[in-house]
């Protein structure tokens, strides 16, 4: 599994499937945090890069609706509409 792959998944576990669960509309999920829960050492950018292609939308069935913050820090929050 790549890294990418990885990042996909574990938000998808630990943000999206949650959420959806709750029935929340609106899912925002920071670079930081998958980050650290991912144990990754100067990844941040690739953790962007997973959430921000459109592989991750296809794959939870969500909507990019916006990005907020530097593109490609730590600080970056990626705002998802849930999909039905």
């Amino acid at each position: 599994m790549s890294y990418s792959d990885d990042i996909r998944k574990h938000c998808a576990q630990r943000y999206v499937e949650p959420a959806r669960a709750r029935r929340v509309r609106e899912v925002r999920i920071r670079a930081g945090d998958v980050h650290r829960d991912r144990g990754y050492r100067s990844r941040i950018p690739l953790v962007c890069s997973a959430l921000g292609a459109n592989a991750f939308g296809e794959m939870c069935r969500v909507g990019r609706k916006e990005i907020l913050g530097p593109l490609n820090g730590s600080n970056t929050v990626f705002v998802f509409e849930i999909l039905l």
